[in-house]
């Protein structure tokens, strides 16, 4: 019944909804599977939150598993007008975190066209971007990669 409902909207986001009813909650889609790890709450502007969803909604065709990933974190966010706090990961900012496989490393979460991995600014589009919006320093997040491999990475400092 919900899925026909859904089905009958014309909302622009018909299609990511239809499909988020026919798969797992989207409350593990980041997470590692074989742990189940609970994600950690994330808060994004209201400027970003409304960019980032008509850029993954646009990007379902091209990349639907990171669309996808980066719509579920998109649902689950906290929206907010005002002023954000000075530690969470935002468009723009700059993130230092710890990596599962033990090295610390520092990235630029950027919109794709800004994207250049030599200089160090990651998509927001890549499996590691969609996990890293709205995080904040000190939390965790479980994440996989293109190839279905789990990771884990942990906020040390974010610079904006």
């Amino acid at each position: 019944m919900l899925q026909t409902w859904i089905a009958a909207c014309n909302s622009p986001l018909r299609k990511h909804v239809v499909q988020a009813t026919m798969r797992p909650s989207t409350d593990l889609i980041m997470a590692d599977k074989a742990t189940r790890t609970k994600l950690p709450p994330i808060i994004i502007n209201a400027e970003d939150h409304a960019r980032l969803t008509a850029l993954a909604s646009s990007a379902l065709d091209r990349v639907p598993d990171v669309a996808e990933a980066l719509l579920s974190e998109l649902e689950r966010a906290q929206v907010s007008a005002h002023d954000l706090p000075t530690d969470s990961v935002q468009m723009g900012s700059t993130v230092a975190f710890d990596a599962d496989n033990g090295f610390a490393k520092e990235v630029t979460l950027v919109y794709p066209g800004e994207a250049d991995i030599e200089a160090g600014r990651i998509s927001v589009l890549t499996p590691i971007g969609a996990a890293l919006i709205g995080l904040s320093v000190g939390q965790s997040i479980d994440w996989l990669d293109r190839a279905g491999k789990p990771h884990r990475m942990t906020i040390r400092n974010v610079a904006r």
